[in-house]
């Protein structure tokens, strides 16, 4: 196969990274207009994330005319360092920020990516949906397309909760069974894989039972994760079994992730030291927690929601691409 860059290879995917480009420019003006300030952030961080799923790309500082060394990660997402400067008073601030998840790779996947992310102060979890389905209206006003089948965007976005979810297309109370593996297989009628988890469990039901349920016909926020599944959002005040989070689907393609930020340093403390002895025991790595983005909670994240948005896979949504490579001007796989 011809590389890339080819004159064949590159023509036949330039109507898609033409609308790339338009796509960012449409994105960059109505963030703009909402009084938000890009930033841009460094790529080589301390820590590249604390996901205890992800494998980073490593690599070293030597300074030349010292003896320091000190190990660096390209980052899975600019979140620590985005949240750094919200806590020193930016304001609202977006991104599309280079991104890199070691191993990745496929139809919707690339080591090497673009993340939009945005986080505005004083917004809540409903305010973030409303303003996230406000943006895809208005820069895929033809709706999403994929394989030729169009998922509208001028309607009303869905919005249903994990519990929800559940009920309808598993039927099973998964907050219930929050925990225990056996009780969510057999509720579910699936057997337990040998070594399989709650969490393991939880995912592989979302995957071959809800998601292709959901975002077929309006693009649908999936709401109110399991507490288990906080991750860097803060629990719900009113119920503390599910967190304030959501993930956006259209298409069969999962678009977005989005918290109302934890801002309580020492809980996110906490998850760190769960996630790290996780990731420790998995693979024998231990990921040290970046201090620099503790402190800064200690100092004073202000109430927020944020979201980390796959622009690549919007772009394949907003050109009806067949897969990522289509929409990246030099795939690296």
């Amino acid at each position: 196969m011809s590389p890339p860059w080819h004159p064949e290879r590159l023509a036949a995917r330039l109507p898609f990274l033409r609308r790339r480009a338009r796509l960012r420019a449409e994105v960059a003006a109505f963030l703009a207009a909402r009084g938000y300030t890009e930033v841009e952030t460094p790529v080589l961080q301390p820590c590249p994330g604390m996901e205890p799923n992800l494998d980073p790309f490593a690599t070293r500082y030597a300074a030349k005319l010292g003896a320091e060394t000190r190990a660096l990660f390209l980052q899975f997402s600019p979140e620590f360092a985005m949240k750094k400067l919200l806590a020193g008073g930016a304001g609202p601030i977006f991104q599309f920020a280079r991104v890199f998840r070691n191993g990745e790779a496929g139809p919707q996947h690339q080591p090497e990516f673009t993340m939009l992310e945005w986080y505005r102060p004083g917004l809540d979890l409903a305010g973030l949906m409303d303003e996230t389905e406000a943006l895809i209206r208005a820069v895929c006003p033809d709706g999403l397309r994929r394989g030729g089948a169009v998922v509208p965007t001028d309607r009303p976005f869905a919005r249903i909760t994990v519990a929800e979810a559940f009920a309808r297309f598993v039927g099973v109370d998964v907050l219930a069974r929050a925990g225990d593996a056996a009780a969510l297989a057999a509720a579910s009628g699936v057997a337990l894989r040998t070594g399989e988890t709650w969490q393991d469990l939880f995912f592989r039901l979302l995957l071959e039972r809800v998601e292709p349920a959901i975002g077929q016909e309006v693009p649908t926020f999936l709401t109110h994760w399991p507490a288990s599944e906080a991750a860097l959002s803060r629990r719900d005040p009113f119920d503390p079994r599910v967190a304030l989070r959501f993930e956006l689907f259209a298409a069969g393609v999962e678009l977005a992730n989005a918290y109302e930020e934890l801002t309580d340093a020492a809980e996110q403390r906490a998850r760190f030291a769960a996630w790290r002895a996780e990731r420790l025991a998995a693979t024998g790595e231990d990921r040290v927690p970046d201090e620099d983005f503790l402190a800064a909670l200690v100092f004073g994240l202000p109430a927020c929601a944020g979201i980390a948005l796959g622009f690549d896979r919007l772009a394949m949504l907003a050109s009806d691409a067949r897969t990522i490579e289509d929409v990246l001007w030099l795939p690296v796989v």
